[in-house]
């Protein structure tokens, strides 16, 4: 482990020195001013890179509730208190990693990426995410980051405090070293992943994959395609569809407004039950025995102008969820036989070089399919042979 100290340029960061040595607690830099921050944004902004992660609480909130940025240039790193600073004071940190060409390197981002577009509408880049660059390297789909820093730095992390409540205040010792090994390692795994890609010559595929990762749509959830959440939909009767569609772009909307979990707000086993039986009183409602009284006394009225509002008789556009017919499945079959033999050449998984459901689609669509099998390294790869099988 490293040991942080003060450094006399720098009074906002920590410098890293060797692995072997043991974390100072009391040194690990807990940003909690702005005079500080501008410091360490100084101090990184000529840096190649920068390594980040962020911690965040939101078990009763539909946004992800930020608490603290952990950032790294490999020689100082520090922890920014982003719940002591206020977003103006925030904001010189949003727009320096707008701003900078440096890589920001992440493991397994998309969920760091929500935050930032919450709060920018738009992510960090360019991107580099370690998940993606240990998957394309054969080390594992969806490896976690514990298990990425001991496959390559042969260092086991200590992952008791991952459940910590990290907008609680003060922070502790352990809770500040935990969170600073989390870009610290990435500081590391960056070069020796960077390295291999570019020996590999898939250094490109990355860049490809990243790109498409900092895509701000990707979190973004309108009201109107929230329906596309409920697993259970396509089972529901046509005529229910319509009705649970309102439904959920109701509940979505209000989760937004009102800053709370959808399932706080509506959960989906009323929403099909509602969407199924459309009733049209009070009292049909509470007889479907699937709102507590709370939800009842604030919303019945409003569900129940849902219900009435809606064209049950409106058609859903649900094709790509019906089942193939003995001809498509037949099809299927032979792309994902053809993905399974590329997959295994190429050293990847199949769910990296072609999930199912990229697959199903090229099945129903074709070149027409809007999908990263038809897009970039993957169509070059395989893409135009699973064309051919169709």
């Amino acid at each position: 482990m490293r040991r942080y100290s003060r450094p006399a340029a720098c009074p906002a960061c920590r410098p890293l020195s060797s692995r072997n040595e043991t974390l100072d607690i009391e040194a690990v830099n807990l940003i909690t001013h702005p005079a500080a921050l501008a410091a360490a944004l100084d101090a990184w902004s000529g840096a190649p890179w920068l390594a980040l992660d962020t911690e965040f609480v939101r078990e009763t909130t539909y946004f992800p509730k930020l608490c603290l940025v952990q950032a790294s240039d490999g020689r100082s790193a520090a922890c920014i208190d982003t719940l002591a600073l206020q977003a103006a004071e925030l904001q010189p940190l949003l727009s320096a990693l707008a701003a900078s060409a440096a890589d920001k390197i992440f493991h397994s981002a998309s969920q760091d990426l929500e935050i930032f577009v919450q709060l920018t509408g738009d992510c960090p880049r360019p991107l580099f995410d370690t998940q993606i660059a240990a998957a394309l390297l054969g080390d594992g789909d969806q490896l976690g980051y514990a298990a990425l820093v001991e496959k390559r730095l042969g260092i086991k992390l200590d992952k008791s405090l991952t459940r910590t409540d990290w907008s609680r205040r003060p922070l502790s010792g352990a809770e500040l070293s935990y969170a600073v090994d989390d870009v610290r390692y990435l500081a590391e795994l960056y070069p020796l992943l960077l390295e291999e890609l570019n020996k590999r010559e898939r250094l490109s595929w990355l860049r490809e994959d990243c790109q498409r990762a900092t895509n701000p749509a990707r979190y973004q959830t309108l009201p109107e395609q929230a329906w596309r959440r409920l697993k259970g939909f396509t089972r529901l009767a046509p005529p229910a569809r319509p009705i649970a569609a309102t439904l959920a772009a109701w509940r979505e909307q209000t989760a937004q407004e009102r800053d709370r979990p959808r399932k706080w707000i509506l959960e989906d086993d009323a929403i099909y039950r509602i969407a199924e039986r459309a009733p049209a009183s009070l009292a049909q409602l509470v007889a479907l025995n699937v709102l507590q009284p709370k939800t009842l006394e604030r919303n019945g009225d409003t569900l129940l102008q849902l219900v009435a509002s809606t064209d049950s008789s409106a058609a859903i556009a649900i094709d790509d969820a019906l089942p193939f017919d003995d001809q498509q499945k037949a099809c299927f079959k032979r792309v994902q036989d053809a993905l399974r033999s590329a997959a295994e050449d190429l050293g990847l998984s199949v769910s990296l070089l072609g999930p199912r459901a990229d697959a199903e689609a090229i099945v129903r669509h074709g070149a027409a399919a809007t999908v990263p099998l038809m897009e970039g390294w993957r169509r070059a790869a395989i893409g135009e042979k699973l064309l051919a099988l169709l």
